[in-house]
């Protein structure tokens, strides 16, 4: 909803010719090799998402729309008085359950990822043997590649074993360079420093299919928690569903690395940057003035 940023961020014209960041996602995604686009929107703006966004697809990629709502719920399940707030994001990948039926990926509209990021995720979901389960991915950018200059950043800090498989996802809500050092904010209010490299999650996973019926029946635990439906903004994160499933041993989620920096617009005051870096890439040849 863009509450913070003053409107609609995922429509904000940010390139040379008007062009959204998730015109540039979309743009790197079909260069990786993906053939479909899916988008997860609410219902309240679909005559504006299909004017500004999808005409421009026609013709060019196979695409599907679908919406999130909070009546969405499982047969049984009703929305508790007095919520307003959508379900999260793990809620908003459920939605896409009856027109994906192979491996994916899922990212935010509002978060430029980069095209090596694409190129990572789409080689990893091409490379699965055909009916695999279980096995996800999620591209672990670089800390150092995704710090803000105008303030901390909310990360998720990964750690990962041997065979580089997430065993862990830590929700660090203030990082920053404090003298030189990305540091981190403790429990206690201390600084602690984090390694240049280690990897963050900014929501950019793989999936194959199967990974609906874990969610179904996990939203079906998490809507039977008192805890969930006594705090109305209470969400379903797919955090919360993956850490669930590596620490039952269900499934793994390789931590694909990623040469690409992340930039987006969570505040009004970013998007002055944004557009300059975006036009960057164009001067640069990274991508064309005008994309499709």
């Amino acid at each position: 909803m863009g509450s913070r940023y003053g409107g609609l961020k995922q429509l904000d014209g940010l390139g040379p010719n008007g062009e959204t960041i998730m015109d540039y996602s979309i743009y790197d995604a079909i260069q990786a090799g993906f053939g479909k686009i899916v988008w997860v929107i609410r219902r309240d703006f679909e005559e504006q998402f299909r004017t500004q966004i999808l005409s421009k697809y026609e013709g060019k990629v196979k695409c599907e729309l679908c919406f999130q709502s909070l009546d969405a719920l499982p047969e049984g399940y009703s929305v508790p008085e007095g919520r307003q707030k959508p379900w999260g994001t793990n809620h908003a990948v459920l939605m896409g359950k009856d027109v994906i039926k192979e491996p994916f990926c899922v990212i935010n509209c509002d978060d430029f990822y980069g095209r090596d990021a694409f190129m990572q995720i789409g080689k990893f979901l091409s490379n699965l043997p055909e009916g695999s389960k279980n096995e996800y991915a999620m591209v672990g950018f670089r800390c150092c590649n995704t710090l803000s200059e105008n303030g901390s950043v909310a990360r998720g800090v990964c750690a990962y074993d041997e065979k580089r498989h997430l065993t862990d996802v830590v929700e660090r809500t203030e990082i920053m360079r404090v003298d030189g050092t990305i540091s981190y904010k403790d429990e206690n209010g201390e600084w602690q420093p984090l390694e240049e490299n280690v990897p963050v999650s900014m929501n950019m996973w793989g999936f194959t299919p199967d990974y609906f019926e874990h969610s179904e029946t996990y939203f079906k635990e998490f809507l039977s928690n008192p805890k969930n439906i006594e705090n109305l903004k209470a969400e379903f994160f797919i955090p919360l569903m993956v850490n669930k499933l590596i620490n039952e041993g269900t499934a793994t989620v390789e931590v694909l690395d990623t040469t690409s920096k992340w930039f987006g617009v969570t505040y009004a005051a970013d998007r002055e940057a944004t557009v300059a870096r975006i036009k960057r890439l164009v001067d640069e040849g990274v991508y064309p003035n005008t994309l499709f």
